[in-house]
C-alpha cells in the first residue's frame, strides 16, 4: 500500500471517528489531513485535491473549523491563494472550550431545578443532566495539566 493510500485511509479513520460527534466528514476530513500532510500549510486547492471534497463544499468547512479554532489561514506575498493549516494547540483550546461549555450548562441545569422545584416529577430528569455535567466538570477541574511537544505546554488561550 502506497504511502498516500495509507494517509488517506487514517484521514477517513479521523472523520468518522469524529462524525460520531457530528462534525460533518468533510470537516473531519480536512483536520485528518492537516494533521498528517507535508508540507503543513495547504491551499484550499490541494486539500481538495487530497481528499477529494468539492471546493465549495470544502470552502464552508474550513469556514466553520477556523471559526472553531482548528485552523489558521495565511496569505504569502505576491499570491493570492490562502494557505490553511493547523492552528498551534488546536485541540487543547477546541477542549477547553468544550469543559468551559460544561460549566455553562450547569448553570442552566441550576435555573431548571430552581424553575420546576425539587419535588416536581421533572426535576429528576433534570437532575440527571446536571449530576452528569457536574462530575464530568469536577473531572476535568482535578485532571492533571496538559503536557505536549509543545514548549508552551499547550497552554494557548
Amino acid at each position: 500500500m502506497s504511502e498516500q493510500k495509507a494517509l488517506l485511509e487514517w484521514v477517513e479513520q479521523v472523520a468518522m471517528y469524529l462524525a460520531r460527534d457530528g462534525v460533518p466528514p468533510i470537516a473531519g476530513r480536512v483536520l485528518g489531513w492537516l494533521m498528517v500532510c507535508d508540507p503543513p500549510e495547504q491551499s484550499a486547492g490541494q486539500i481538495s485535491a487530497a481528499i477529494g471534497a468539492s471546493r465549495a463544499s470544502l470552502t464552508s468547512n474550513l469556514r466553520v473549523l477556523s471559526s472553531m479554532g482548528f485552523l489558521t489561514s495565511r496569505t504569502r506575498p505576491g499570491e493570492r491563494t490562502v494557505y490553511y493549516r493547523m492552528a498551534e494547540g488546536a485541540w487543547a483550546v477546541v477542549v477547553r472550550r468544550q469543559i468551559a461549555g460544561i460549566t455553562s450548562f450547569l448553570d442552566i441545569t441550576r435555573k431548571g431545578l430552581d424553575l420546576v422545584g425539587p419535588d416536581d416529577g421533572r426535576a429528576g430528569r433534570v437532575r440527571e443532566a446536571h449530576a452528569t455535567f457536574e462530575w464530568m466538570a469536577a473531572v476535568f477541574d482535578n485532571a492533571p495539566p496538559l503536557h505536549t511537544d509543545d514548549p508552551t505546554g499547550g497552554e494557548t488561550a
